[in-house]
């Protein structure tokens, strides 16, 4: 089974769409879907749960730390698929590589799959330029520091063995943050992973949740915890 894990907060107005997407694109799978309210100040949770009634293979989850280390901690206890994907409520990924990505797990014996927006067969479209120019300096620097070639490290949208995931824990990182650890930790621990090429469309409906003034000492915290972790304590798997 594939457990498909989404975030939401103050999503009311794309909480129908969220359980359209999945459930029309998705039938060929052995899917569920784990939507985790993230103290929506809105009605997203009781939208959320009066949809499921009408829609197979959802689970809707409160979450019990706000941020999106909680939700994401959260969903990963209560997925019960072998493999985890972590997507957007913003519906900005693809479904085609979210496919893409399970068939690779099917097929492969990888522990992840790390899907970039910065390949040559990469799309992307509607990425805020301030944004984007931030991203790339700092997905740089990261694989200046931790000497990998990877460059889309802080992106949610990439899929993990389950088994992986819980062996890497705790993971710390309370915001955005988390989606840096976790490949870091995946990479760092030697853990079997393929990057592949992915698309990416900005959000269409409602505001985006990522603070950029509000986050850099949160990523910068990530990366020095993930490097002494890598370098000092010797962490393997």
């Amino acid at each position: 089974m594939l457990s498909i894990i989404v975030p939401v907060r103050n999503e009311m107005d794309n909480v129908r769409e969220i359980f359209d997407y999945f459930s029309g694109n998705l039938k060929e799978l052995n899917f569920e879907v784990i939507i985790i309210n993230d103290f929506s100040e809105d009605n997203t949770f009781e939208e959320a749960k009066s949809l499921s009634n009408n829609y197979e293979n959802f689970k809707i989850l409160n979450n019990q730390k706000k941020g999106l280390g909680g939700a994401i901690n959260l969903g990963i206890e209560k997925a019960s698929g072998e493999n985890v994907v972590i997507m957007m409520a913003d519906q900005s990924d693809s479904i085609k590589d979210l496919i893409r990505y399970n068939d690779l797990m099917a097929s492969e014996n990888y522990d992840a799959i790390l899907g970039s927006r910065f390949l040559g067969n990469s799309k992307v479209e509607g990425y805020p330029i301030q944004k984007l120019i931030l991203n790339r300096i700092f997905n740089l620097f990261v694989k200046f520091i931790f000497w990998n070639s990877y460059n889309d490290y802080t992106n949610a949208f990439k899929i993990y063995k389950k088994k992986a995931l819980r062996e890497i824990m705790p993971l710390i990182s309370e915001s955005f943050n988390i989606f840096l650890e976790i490949p870091l930790k995946i990479i760092s621990r030697n853990y079997k992973y393929k990057v592949i090429s992915i698309d990416w469309i900005g959000r269409k409906k409602g505001k985006s949740k990522f603070k950029i003034n509000e986050l850099g000492s949160k990523y910068l915290f990530t990366l020095i915890y993930c490097f002494i972790e890598k370098n000092l304590l010797n962490i393997k798997k």
